[in-house]
């Protein structure tokens, strides 16, 4: 489990040239682009109207800055793995090299979470806006079937009708699994356009909307606590600063075309920083004019998840009957367009993501080599891309998009957390590999972004904590019964497994207990019901407790691989 790869093998595979290898083709302006693509997107367009509606208020706007201050820690540690280790894998890859097996195979579980999970966010989005953009033709889709059975509406009427399940969700994640399995070409021209429309709808959105501000939208500007932890108040920025985290999710992405990068040493750092510094300024502008062109309470129910067609339509004169005429009638129509094939592109880079992640550590041996496998005809992990069509469409049909929001915020935020570590780790054991770029003042700069992302994390709903305690667990299951001993760098020594599986083990045994006691205290301050959440995870906890003990204790010896 403490199997590292080395350094010289990760150098020599980015020195690769010829057939079989990426090209190196992407200049800085290219990876800056890149980054801006990715950042901007779901998190902006999706959750952020529910996180003002729900937690901060007009205050999102230092959520943003508090997001921020975290990614910065964490993108500069980032561009010193990327300038030193400029191979794809990005965190996962990272992670191997330095702090062994057993961690990498935790982050790239973790990474498969963030990934899928956030596809399953964007869709979501995508099919309320999807609605919304119907609904200014008199199209209008069953209710049923646009939301997911834990989501209700109120019509027009006062009548309150739940959903059942999201098929436009599902179609837009089946549709670009598809063009995953079928092959997809991406070039810098083709996301430069996409980067630039998107960028273009915040720029629109921002000085069209800026005249239309009613300052009285920011009274009061930190709404008093409800009394409950996390809804507005000093609790609520926070913890809507962990939501929107979302938001920030893709500079990260940039480390993965290390290998096609012109001059990686140089560039990767400036495509992760500089991305980072763009969105974030625009990130703020925008949640400024958001919550003063509507009040934050507008943004509440199924629409906050569409915060964009909802400010629009409140950039107009207010009627005596309080209606408003939106000033720009054709500007929601002509934006939701826009958002809906930006949504689909990130759709398309989160899966592909995924599945390289997956791919990766089914060529390690950590997960079974049909993972590994790509189709005769289209060259692609097929297979792969058809497990996760299958999953996140499940996600996306069945789940509530703050469910799934928020479950990616976390993940992502534990994973820049090991990056961060990973840091320190490698300044004290390989001080001597060449580094381009360094990130300042170690190893203050990654405690701080190791304590701002723990900060961000603390200030989660409980029960987003017991899906990723719970989704660690099943982690730990594959790892322990598949992963270890079929690992190609496991040296097959029954001693070695034996010891390493009663290592996994205990560290099992803990976070079964963790995962009870946190399941425990959301029972006790939980102010709905929360009997079959309490139920499945304390018998799931308990359950694993005992396989991890005879994992531990009641098993002798374990037969090396095959």
């Amino acid at each position: 489990m403490n199997f590292r790869k080395s350094i010289t093998v990760l150098l020599a595979e980015a020195a690769e040239t010829g057939e079989g290898s990426l090209k190196r083709t992407l200049g800085a302006t290219n990876l800056v682009a890149l980054g801006i693509g990715a950042i901007i997107g779901a998190g902006l367009f999706s959750i952020t109207g529910g996180a003002a509606a729900n937690n901060a208020g007009p205050a999102i706007t230092i959520s943003f800055i508090i997001a921020a201050i975290g990614c910065a820690f964490a993108g500069l540690c980032y561009a010193e793995f990327a300038s030193m280790i400029p191979v794809a894998g990005s965190a996962y890859t990272y992670s191997y090299a330095t702090m062994g097996e057993f961690v990498a195979w935790i982050i790239g579980w973790d990474l498969v979470l963030e990934y899928a999970v956030g596809a399953a966010t964007v869709s979501i989005s995508w099919s309320r806006y999807l609605v919304k953009f119907l609904g200014y033709f008199d199209l209008h889709l069953p209710v049923g079937l646009t939301m997911s059975p834990f989501d209700s509406v109120t019509l027009a009427d006062g009548t309150v009708v739940s959903g059942g399940v999201n098929l436009p969700a599902v179609f837009i994640v089946i549709l670009m699994s598809l063009v995953l399995i079928r092959g997809t070409k991406e070039s810098a021209f083709i996301n430069g356009l996409i980067v630039a429309l998107k960028v273009v709808v915040v720029l629109i959105f921002i000085i069209l909307g800026w005249s239309f501000i009613h300052t009285e939208n920011y009274t009061p500007y930190i709404p008093e606590n409800t009394g409950t932890f996390g809804e507005f108040g000093f609790s609520g920025i926070v913890r809507s600063a962990a939501i929107v985290f979302f938001a920030y999710i893709g500079f990260d992405a940039v480390s993965t075309a290390a290998q096609e990068a012109k001059n990686p040493g140089k560039d990767m750092p400036k495509g992760i920083l500089i991305s980072l510094l763009i969105c974030t300024v625009l990130y703020i502008l925008f949640a400024h004019v958001m919550t003063g062109v509507a009040n934050y309470t507008d943004f509440k129910g199924q629409d906050g998840i569409a915060p964009v067609a909802v400010a629009i339509d409140h950039m107009g004169a207010v009627n005596a009957d309080g209606s408003i005429t939106p000033a720009f009638p054709w500007l929601n129509k002509a934006i939701i367009v826009a958002i809906l094939a930006g949504y689909a592109s990130v759709i398309l880079v989160m899966l592909m993501g995924q599945s390289r992640v997956f791919f990766s550590m089914s060529k390690d041996g950590l997960l079974p080599k049909v993972f590994s496998n790509v189709h005769a005809k289209y060259s692609t992990p097929a297979k792969s891309n058809m497990l996760f069509m299958l999953f996140v469409s499940l996600f996306a049909a069945f789940v509530p998009a703050r469910v799934v929001g928020e479950m990616t915020s976390i993940g992502t935020l534990f994973a820049f957390i090991l990056v961060c570590i990973g840091i320190i780790i490698l300044r004290k054991r390989m001080p001597e590999i060449p580094r381009a770029f360094k990130t300042p003042l170690v190893p203050l700069i990654p405690i701080l972004g190791v304590a701002t992302c723990l900060f961000m994390m603390v200030f989660l709903p409980l029960d987003t904590w017991i899906r990723l305690v719970v989704w660690m667990i099943i982690g730990l299951d594959v790892y322990l019964f598949y992963g270890m001993k079929n690992s190609l760098l496991s040296d097959n020594n029954p001693v070695t497994l034996l010891k390493s599986s009663r290592t996994v083990s205990l560290i099992g045994v803990s976070l079964t207990v963790l995962l009870a006691l946190i399941a425990i205290a959301h029972h006790q301050v939980a102010e709905t019901d929360d009997s079959a959440l309490f139920l499945f995870s304390t018998g799931f906890a308990v359950l694993h407790l005992f396989i991890y003990l005879y994992r531990a204790f009641g098993v002798k010896s374990i037969s090396a691989k095959v």
